[in-house]
């Protein structure tokens, strides 16, 4: 099963049937930026117990065609680490 939206804001709004299912859409688009944003200023995100994404940078080089044997330069590359915490990998390991 693959985590959409639309399913997340179902679940939120099952388990929370106070709120309009709009604030909640709202309430999860606030969240998905933050994390971006912070990303982007080179800023680790962690949510205690859940995960963590951490932003890493592959620094500029000079790397090569392995068949024509020519040097390239490789700009510098961002990537985002993330890890899981023991707990909710144990969780998602456990059989049912």
């Amino acid at each position: 099963m693959s985590a959409v939206k639309s399913d997340l804001i179902k679940e939120l709004s099952k388990n929370y049937p106070n709120f309009l299912k709009k604030d909640l859409v709202k309430l999860f688009d606030i969240a998905v930026y933050e994390i971006q944003e912070s990303l982007k200023r080179g800023e680790r995100v962690e949510l205690r117990d859940i995960f963590s994404f951490e932003p890493r940078v592959q620094r500029a080089r000079v790397s090569r065609n392995p068949k024509t044997n020519e040097k390239i330069n490789t700009p510098e590359k961002k990537s985002i680490l993330f890890k899981m915490s023991k707990e909710w990998a144990k969780k998602i390991n456990e059989k049912e």
